[in-house]
């Protein structure tokens, strides 16, 4: 994984899989019965090491991610939250006049430091000496979606009238989350992880002005803020839904990869992201899930087109809960058998 970001082809792509520690797994579901909540379980270091680790014991990934949300951002700030059951995030308030304190901000989120350095001691004492270590983010477009709306939606139609109406406002709460942000990604590397993911999940959402604005100007910042500390660390930014404006991030945050969703023509991305950026993705979770025959040939037609340059195989979003273990294990013995 740390050779392909620094743009060593590898013969075997590596792999892992967005989500791969989750409800999928039923070891994950026995810890997440004994944490007794989603965030007491992001926020209990041996439970969250533990889940991290569970799927590189079972199938050998060549990267583990950090367990925990991106809003425990927000939450961090001083926003409320809570995660509903089968209902996902609700936040209270966006706070009046949101500050950010760095020392009230990094003892809050003291837990999920304490997780990486778990995760980091658990990969060597078990052996998994090559299991790189991937620390994350929320991208600030995507935070504010929920701080905004204050739970999932469609269209994230309050953030998006925010965004147009207070620009002023809006400007603030988005340059302090690139600074919290940045600090958070910062001290996540100084406490383990070697490589960090930007997810932009609500990136799709906005037209190509606002995408400039909200997405691609914070996100350079954030990628910069980073570089200044840690010049080789790889980040990794996904942008989900971003269709043709991928090339536009891509060439002008300054990312080592980027995540590819699954709407995203293989072909496309060899010809327009390939020669400029590492790739990753972007089989479909659901084809993943459904172990149909077509799983093998959209495996081998993604290989097919990015084999030629340094490549992450990956999904085009998150592992769905429905996919039954064996078949993550029938994608792994296909790809490291087959395309030596």
């Amino acid at each position: 994984m740390l050779s392909t970001l620094k743009g060593i082809k590898s013969d075997i792509p590596p792999i892992w899989l967005m989500r791969q520690a989750g409800r999928y797994l039923p070891e994950y579901l026995a810890t997440r019965a004994k944490a007794g909540s989603f965030l007491d379980l992001c926020y209990t270091p041996e439970l969250a090491a533990e889940v991290t680790l569970q799927p590189i014991r079972r199938f050998g990934f060549d990267a583990s991610i950090l367990f925990s949300d991106i809003l425990v951002v927000p939450h961090a700030l001083g926003q409320d939250l809570t995660f509903a059951e089968n209902h996902g995030p609700v936040l209270g308030p966006l706070p009046e006049n949101i500050v950010f304190d760095a020392t009230n901000f990094h003892k809050k989120l003291g837990p999920v430091y304490e997780t990486i350095e778990r995760i980091q001691e658990g990969l060597q004492t078990e052996g998994f000496h090559q299991t790189a270590l991937i620390g994350f983010s929320g991208a600030p477009w995507t935070l504010a979606c929920y701080m905004v709306d204050r739970k999932g939606s469609k269209d994230f139609a309050a953030t998006r009238m925010m965004a147009l109406k207070n620009r002023d406002k809006f400007t603030i709460l988005i340059d302090l989350l690139v600074e919290a942000i940045s600090a958070y990604l910062i001290k996540q590397i100084q406490h383990g992880a070697e490589i960090v993911q930007i997810f932009d999940s609500w990136a799709g959402v906005l037209p190509p002005s606002e995408f400039f604005k909200w997405v691609i100007e914070p996100t350079t910042r954030i990628v910069q803020n980073i570089r200044v500390s840690y010049p080789h660390i790889p980040v990794i930014g996904f942008p989900k839904g971003a269709g043709v404006l991928y090339q536009d991030y891509a060439k002008s945050t300054g990312v080592t990869a980027i995540g590819i969703d699954t709407q995203m023509p293989p072909a496309w991305v060899r010809e327009h992201l390939q020669p400029f950026v590492i790739v990753q993705g972007n089989l479909d979770p659901f084809t993943l899930a459904s172990g149909a025959p077509q799983l093998l040939k959209d495996v081998d037609t993604i290989i097919s087109n990015f084999k030629d340059k340094p490549f992450i195989f990956n999904l085009g979003h998150g592992i769905d809960k429905s996919t039954p273990p064996d078949h993550v294990e029938r994608l792994i013995a296909h790809i490291r058998r087959n395309h030596l």
